[in-house]
């Protein structure tokens, strides 16, 4: 420290240095300009760094892909049946679920048609309880045990 410093003197510890979001506005760039200082400007990348870049033969490649991506539903004739069948029960969505241990809603997409590739063990359920065939040619059809011989 200094001893013969007075109360008019002031001691600067450290000044901060200007924000980037201060170097950037007008008024900056203009002052720089005055002075005479550099002025350099630089176009920062737009996206995700951290992305990988697609390359242009790949991009085209996707492009020209013709195949057709079709996602396989539960026909409107296993869906009439699942609904009859659970009527003819006399079980409700919730109760059919609880026995097959699915949920409420599965049933629900089942019998609207609108599940989405529809599993095979949840319709294998269904006709154990139901006692109706769902998978196969006669859909419909009551669901007929073992053969004996």
């Amino acid at each position: 420290m200094q001893s013969n410093a007075t109360w008019d003197d002031v001691t600067v510890v450290r000044k901060r240095p200007q924000t980037s979001s201060a170097l950037r506005s007008e008024s900056a760039l203009n002052s720089a300009r005055r002075a005479g200082g550099t002025i350099a400007s630089e176009k920062k990348s737009v996206g995700n760094a951290n992305k990988a870049s697609i390359d242009a033969g790949k991009a085209a490649k996707i492009d020209n892909e013709t195949e057709d991506f079709h996602v396989e539903r539960v026909g409107l004739s296993v869906a009439k049946t699942i609904q009859q069948a659970r009527q003819a029960k006399g079980l409700t969505q919730k109760d059919l679920a609880t026995k097959i241990n699915e949920k409420a809603t599965i049933v629900n997409e089942y019998e609207t048609g609108r599940a989405a590739n529809p599993n095979q063990q949840v319709l294998a359920k269904m006709e154990k309880v139901l006692g109706v065939k769902l998978r196969g040619k006669d859909v419909g059809a009551p669901l007929g045990g073992p053969k004996k011989k």
